[in-house]
């Protein structure tokens, strides 16, 4: 008996650490799913980003939310690639889509079929003078909240939740940023041949608000869940006075 207890207890560790190097094995792999996804937005490679989601996938994205392939593909391919490339796949001469991905948070569900992540991004955009293209060029910073799924094996995304909080020009930085630089869109698809399946609310606010977006994970320490407080956030808006 003494002899079947030490084998259950060493089955029971290896199923353990196994269990372990799979929930690291799943990080890695998201994390290669993220920072391939600022890769491709770096250079403009559209087509690739849309095959990064699952059929079911979500993007939510300044005020909108595109739902399924088809919205993602409107987003990425009918309002990004059209815009910016002219419908090219790929890069475009004299224009700069810098968009690392930074301090990624991954948690991966103990059944290792979905998983959460957190993470930024710090853009640097823009034309250079002689491309034939709008001049222009600015500054971005930006909050994911995204979730994965294991689909047939492969990671992939659930949800891009990319919440851009702020932007400034090259020339004068973020302290002159206009109100409301971006504008939220109002209506959806297809009233909106390129608007979102569905409206965010409420809708986020740009810099110089300061909301927070809210963490799926808890304190680290504590492991309490982390209260979010944004009734200052938006003080000074002169639409909301």
């Amino acid at each position: 008996m003494a002899k079947d207890d030490a084998i259950a207890k060493l089955q029971q560790r290896i199923d353990k650490l196994e269990h372990e190097l799979g929930i690291q094995q799943d990080i890695h792999a998201i994390r290669r799913l993220q920072y391939a996804y600022g890769y491709f937005i770096d250079k403009s490679q559209y087509n690739e980003c849309v095959d990064l989601f699952a059929e079911d996938a979500e993007v939510w994205f300044l005020g909108g939310i595109y739902k399924n392939k088809a919205g993602i593909r409107r987003l990425y391919i009918e309002r990004f690639r059209k815009n910016f490339t002219e419908n090219h796949n790929g890069p475009r001469y004299g224009w700069l889509l810098d968009h690392p991905q930074m301090q990624m948070i991954i948690d991966v569900a103990a059944d290792r079929k979905t998983a959460e992540a957190r993470g930024r991004s710090m853009m640097q955009a823009g034309t250079h003078e002689t491309a034939k293209i709008k001049q222009r060029q600015w500054w971005e910073g930006g909050i994911y909240e995204n979730r994965y799924v294991r689909d047939k094996g492969v990671w992939k995304f659930k949800r891009l939740g990319y919440f851009p909080f702020w932007h400034g020009s090259f020339a004068e930085g973020w302290g002159k940023t206009p109100i409301d630089f971006i504008p939220m869109p109002k209506t959806c698809y297809p009233e909106d041949p390129l608007g979102p399946d569905q409206l965010i609310e409420p809708p986020p606010r740009l810099w110089p608000a300061t909301d927070v977006v809210p963490f799926h994970f808890s304190h680290p320490v504590t492991g309490k869940p982390i209260k979010v407080d944004n009734s200052r956030a938006r003080e000074g808006f002169e639409s909301e006075k």
